[in-house]
């Protein structure tokens, strides 16, 4: 197992060289195949044969060296390829060689990196240039049988390689645009909460300026606080996304989302709006992943904003239940209900949907208990404690 490993970890770090400088990964290919190439060269000729010369050598390594620009060319370097082989077969008697190297690895190539034009291009040279081939070498229907074999598998093997890598283009741009949805959403979340808090601080400012100078007071504290807690928030998500990073040592900061332990937090910034929230977690509190819990955070945040935006409410509830195979939130408040219910049915609750959807849950919302007030109830499988603490 430990030498498995390491042979995975060497091709891994081959494939990430290869992957960032191509041309050296050109380089040894070529190598690689004049090797190849030079195993003839090292068995015993049969009597009869001249040797093998240097010119002979000299020749074989000139059929290799337009590898090194495969990637950059490759039809040009086919076109040279097919050239130098042809003219070594003319010029030297010199040892054949088992397996057309170079043709082979020129077709996978072109099969791989061009467009349509250029495959169809190289199909028509290949159908031309084989049977030239066999026949000024050996002249007999097994050789071209097997040539025409073997460069089809190499053509086969370079189209499979173009879709695989195609597929992984896709999934990542499919990856991509899932993250940027989710930073859209942790905007929305953070914006939305915090200007609604400074709005109702800011329409219960003047009223309290006249009436009670100490609540006014208290207001623009408030209105304080949500500011430089969004500012936080937004900065330490924007930090995540800088590639230069601001920190000492070069990196972006990347402190966790808030997540169940921030909820006290949050309801005392929504109480001081005016809005009385009360909060329980029943059942067997365990962790959860980190993950679950940011998710819990920003559905707790967008209900409650909704709740001072639309719901003309007073008070409000916040419930957590731990289950052995889930964690319930239920938000509810005692506003106009359904009523409300319509304006409540945009991108926040979209949002909240998608987050549980994300963790393979579900979120319900709705009139609360007796028909009165507004419900949201959102459900998502987690682990047990052990295999979160693992």
């Amino acid at each position: 197992m430990g030498i498995r490993g390491e042979l995975r970890g060497w091709w891994e770090r081959g494939r990430v060289l290869a992957a960032d400088h191509p041309l050296l990964a050109d380089i040894g290919v070529a190598l690689l195949v004049q090797s190849a190439m030079n195993m003839p060269f090292l068995v015993p000729r049969a009597p009869g044969l001249p040797p093998a010369t240097w010119a002979a050598y000299g020749m074989s390594t000139l059929t290799v060296l337009p590898l090194v620009w495969r990637r950059r060319a490759p039809v040009a370097v086919l076109f040279a390829v097919l050239a130098a082989n042809l003219l070594y077969r003319l010029t030297v008697d010199g040892p054949g060689q088992p397996l057309p190297y170079t043709g082979l690895v020129v077709v996978y190539t072109v099969a791989a990196l061009s467009a349509a034009r250029e495959r169809l291009v190289t199909g028509l040279v290949l159908l031309l240039a084989v049977p030239v081939g066999v026949w000024l070498n050996t002249r007999s229907a097994r050789e071209l049988t097997f040539s025409l074999f073997v460069f089809a598998a190499a053509y086969v093997f370079g189209r499979l390689t173009d879709a695989r890598q195609r597929a992984h283009r896709v999934e990542a741009e499919q990856a991509a645009a899932r993250e940027r949805a989710r930073i859209a959403r942790e905007m929305h979340d953070i914006l939305s909460h915090a200007v609604s808090l400074m709005i109702v601080q800011a329409e219960a400012g003047p009223v309290a300026v006249r009436a009670a100078p100490e609540r006014a007071e208290a207001a623009f504290d408030a209105i304080s606080a949500a500011g430089r807690d969004a500012m936080a928030q937004l900065r330490h998500m924007l930090g995540v996304l800088r590639d230069d990073g601001a920190g000492s040592d070069g990196t972006a900061p990347r402190e966790p989302q808030p997540g169940l332990a921030a909820l006290p937090g949050l309801l005392d910034r929504v109480r001081g709006s005016g809005l009385d929230v009360t909060y329980r977690a029943v059942g067997d509190v365990r962790p959860v992943p980190e993950g679950v819990g940011a998710t819990v955070f920003r559905v707790v945040q967008e209900a409650l904003t909704n709740t001072l935006r639309h719901a003309d409410a007073h008070t409000a509830q916040v419930q957590v239940t731990y289950t052995a195979v889930e964690l319930e939130v239920a938000v509810s408040d005692d506003g106009r209900g359904s009523h409300a219910a319509p304006r409540r049915g945009g991108h926040g609750l979209v949002g909240i949907r998608e987050r549980a959807a994300a963790h393979g849950g579900g979120a319900v919302a709705g009139p609360g208990a007796g028909g009165r007030g507004f419900e949201l109830r959102v459900r998502i499988p987690v682990p047990a404690a052990a295999e979160v603490r693992a």
